[in-house]
């Protein structure tokens, strides 16, 4: 019986391990994957913390000694594009055009920087958030508040979708959200709101999500 692949995430944070435990996870593993994950490290001058891309040169470094393992089959990444280092491939070459053309520029950038054929760089369009907002519906229902359903609804339509809601400052998803939703608490209400309309869900309203599953799934 062959070896089982080997499929390692590494991903930006708390609220990201999360949906990959509770939402991902199972996907992968339908695909025949076995799954690992692991937090980006920040490091300080006496300390290592887990959580937050500040560098491309000190995230390049933890992605190359993961792909040092040979048993590794593939690595892939779930980063925001938004706040996404400026030091990193491709972030000053974007194209002009829309957001989805810039996104897709710079992990093609990443993807070449590594140069590894293993490593499938994947950042979420604009921030995990996006997929909350993608979520509305769900998020709603567990804050039993129809109001947010209405205005993230209202917001993705005049954007063209849940991924396409903006990277500013002000207003990118998740500053939206604390508008909308005093109190929330980002590392339980979105993965909650994401788990409860599933991958099919995500998949029908997210592009670059669907794509990136695919790519993925391909090498399953």
């Amino acid at each position: 019986m062959p070896d089982q692949k080997r499929l390692h995430l590494l991903v930006e944070g708390q609220t990201e391990a999360t949906v990959v435990r509770d939402v991902l996870s199972g996907h992968f593993q339908r695909q025949g994957w076995f799954l690992t994950y692991s937090t980006v490290r920040t490091h300080t001058s006496s300390k290592t913390y887990r959580g937050g891309v500040t560098s491309w040169p000190k995230l390049r470094r933890e992605i190359k000694e993961l792909l040092a393992s040979a048993h590794l089959t593939t690595l892939t990444t779930l980063f925001d594009y938004y706040g996404f280092p400026v030091d990193a491939p491709g972030m000053d070459t974007r194209p002009p055009g829309t957001s989805t053309a810039k996104v897709e520029h710079v992990e093609e950038a990443l993807k070449a920087d590594i140069g590894d054929h293993r490593f499938v760089p994947h950042l979420v369009q604009h921030e995990l958030e996006s997929w909350v907002f993608a979520a509305g519906d769900q998020l709603a229902d567990l804050r039993d508040d129809s109001a947010v359903a209405e205005r993230i609804k209202q917001d993705c339509a005049e954007a063209g979708g849940p991924e396409l809601v903006n990277d500013d400052p002000k207003n990118a998803p998740s500053k939206r959200l604390a508008r909308y939703c005093p109190g929330y608490v980002k590392t339980l209400e979105g993965p909650l709101a994401i788990a409860d309309l599933g991958v099919e869900g995500l998949k029908a309203q997210c592009p670059h999500f669907a794509s990136w599953l695919a790519k993925v799934g391909s090498r399953a």
